[in-house]
């Protein structure tokens, strides 16, 4: 029972990758991309301003390959719309329930403003679980 009291206690940007790379709805496929694989990353999401309004995944990219013209697209057209975001503060555990529950792969952390300051991924989680079970977190 520690184990779990301690898991719901953490919050989730404890272990989000902060910052994340992001792409504006105009964003070409080619350049979305060559963001992924230049900086190793499976999720980015798509901005209009400094406010999400979708996400783009590797899986994503797969699917849009089978297209001869894949190119031609823009982030609008392949993004997965209304993003699953979250504040800093909420509980790892609440959050890992839900993207299970729904079978996705990343949220967004926002501040008070809507601004993306991080994405905690499924990787993300499984970290966290590590930690918290070799008792480091």
């Amino acid at each position: 029972m520690e184990l779990i009291s301690k898991i719901r206690r953490i919050p989730v940007d404890e272990f989000t990758t902060p910052t994340p790379f992001t792409v504006s709805a105009n964003t070409s496929m080619e350049e979305v991309s060559r963001v992924m694989k230049d900086h190793g990353i499976r999720h980015v999401p798509v901005i209009s301003g400094n406010v999400p309004v979708g996400i783009i995944s590797d899986r994503d990219l797969k699917v849009l390959g089978k297209f001869p013209s894949w190119s031609t697209f823009i982030a609008e057209d392949v993004m997965s719309t209304n993003p699953y975001t979250v504040s800093p503060e909420t509980n790892i555990d609440e959050v890992a329930y839900y993207m299970s529950e729904n079978k996705i792969g990343s949220a967004l952390v926002q501040d008070e403003a809507g601004s993306i300051v991080g994405i905690f991924t499924a990787t993300d989680a499984l970290n966290a679980l590590v930690e918290v079970i070799r008792g480091e977190a």
